[in-house]
């Protein structure tokens, strides 16, 4: 029996093998499970044309947003194990685990971990009506009139609903959720005065600080931002300890092939720590997060960890 099954992994591992010699045979879609225009669907457009370049096959994104993610990240949950769909996926799915428990799928028992694509940090604005200058008076106002100000994120759940709450909770404010079903909608709600507040990509909102159409109240990372050095971080501007972002991965359905993970994983760390690569993403705002599998893996489950904690601890729900 030993040696019948030693024989049958010999064949499961020559056979998986050759299986990855040979893939991609066909095109491979990357599922973005968010509206057009954000981080996740820029890069995804990124890696997939630069997999294309090295893997002689198209990479063709779809996105697919509802659900707070969860409508693409079920599609592909539910897809075949093969390498031909894939899930580019965030902090989102990390919470999700905690903030929507009756999910139509488990992210650590129905997905394979690939790698980690960049870390970005988020910045706060605010539409010019607001009667603030800075984050303390943005604070000082939100206190004062608790429940009648308000904040745009992309939906549920997404990074930018996150640093809201996380916000709202480490400055002690009542600041009202208003959740849209996409960065788009959510951007011109702020850029059109229906909000008052949002937190989204530094790379999409710069340019409206600049041009002064927003106001810049604070970066979400742990020291300033390279794109907008001379705005400070929330936690000097007010909130001692404040830290979000927004992060990207790759995973795949569970059961694709170990050596076809592999090879994804190898070309993608390959793309993202190109130095070209590195010297644009920094310019965004955007750092590296090439990892191995095993590491991927490892950080996904403490980020689960570590977000059903300020999920409880805020009390945050899905609206």
């Amino acid at each position: 029996m030993t040696r019948i099954a030693a024989a049958l992994l010999s064949l499961l591992v020559f056979h998986g093998a050759a299986y990855a010699q040979a893939y991609p045979a066909k095109s491979v879609k990357i599922i973005v499970p968010y509206g057009a225009g954000g981080p996740a669907d820029i890069y995804a457009r990124f890696i997939g044309a630069k997999l294309a370049d090295s893997m002689g096959q198209p990479f063709v994104v779809e996105d697919r947003p509802g659900g707070g993610a969860v409508v693409g990240t079920d599609a592909v949950a539910k897809s075949a194990p093969d390498g031909y769909t894939l899930l580019m996926m965030s902090n989102t799915h990390t919470v999700n685990e905690t903030l929507i428990p009756k999910k139509p799928y488990d992210l650590m028992r129905d997905l394979a971990p690939i790698t980690g694509v960049n870390y970005s940090d988020l910045l706060m604005v605010l539409h010019p009506s607001v009667q603030a200058n800075d984050l303390k008076e943005f604070i000082a106002l939100a206190k004062a009139n608790p429940g009648k100000l308000n904040y745009a994120s992309s939906g549920p759940g997404t990074p930018y609903h996150l640093a809201g709450e996380l916000f709202k909770y480490m400055a002690g404010v009542d600041i009202v959720h208003v959740p849209y079903k996409g960065s788009d909608g959510a951007r011109v709600g702020i850029l059109g005065g229906q909000v008052q507040m949002m937190i989204d990509a530094i790379t999409t909102m710069a340019p409206n600080v600049r041009a002064g159409k927003l106001k810049a109240m604070g970066t979400t990372g742990k020291s300033r931002s390279t794109v907008l050095p001379d705005v400070p971080t929330i936690s000097e501007a007010g909130v001692p300890g404040y830290e979000s972002g927004i992060w990207l991965g790759l995973m795949a359905p569970a059961g694709t092939p170990r050596p076809v993970l592999e090879r994804l994983n190898a070309e993608v760390n390959k793309v993202i720590n190109a130095p070209e690569v590195k010297e644009a993403w920094g310019k965004q705002g955007a750092m590296p997060m090439g990892m191995t599998i095993e590491q991927f893996d490892k950080f996904l489950r403490a980020e689960i960890v570590k977000w059903a904690g300020v999920v409880k601890a805020t009390g945050m729900k899905v609206d």
